[in-house]
């Protein structure tokens, strides 16, 4: 099995309309937005998309942003940036190890790309980041979801 992990790049059109499909279906992010988001990325630059692959085949994908929805309806968060975003597994790829091996391949990128720290929320997840060494700053209740914000640092080593 070979894993492998590369940058989404403007002209990686499919890649970016496969991304948009699941960003689609698992949160009804419209595929437009997420074609133009990606689209206007630039290389070897914040904000930025991995995507990785099992033998060729795409099975997660995930960035860092510099904006995310959440500061949309809490602006107080416009503090913290960049932000960990829009982890994404396969699901028949769920629970096998493999959001956390993207997670520290983008965690890795951040720290080649200079930052010292990122930040996610997730009202999902938070097992998982917490196995990555993320630390809680803060929790709130946005509609029916209890969304806990968190922050990594990237000057330690794992």
């Amino acid at each position: 099995m070979n894993i492998s992990f590369q940058k989404v790049n403007p002209d990686d059109k499919k890649l970016i309309d496969l991304i948009a499909d699941w960003y689609l279906q698992e949160w009804n992010i419209a595929k437009d937005y997420t074609i133009q988001r990606l689209s206007d990325f630039l290389p070897n630059s914040i904000p930025f998309q991995l995507i990785m692959t099992i033998d060729g085949l795409p099975i997660a994908t995930g960035g860092v942003y510099d904006h995310v929805g959440l500061l949309d309806r809490e602006p107080r968060f416009k503090i913290y940036s960049p932000w960990l975003a829009l982890v994404f597994t396969t699901p028949k790829n769920r629970n096998l190890g493999y959001g956390k091996l993207l997670c520290e391949k983008i965690q890795d990128v951040s720290k080649e790309l200079g930052l010292k720290e990122i930040f996610l929320f997730t009202h999902t997840a938070e097992t998982l980041y917490k196995r990555l060494d993320w630390q809680e700053l803060e929790r709130l209740n946005l509609g029916n979801e209890d969304i806990v914000i968190m922050k990594k640092s990237l000057c330690n080593k794992r």
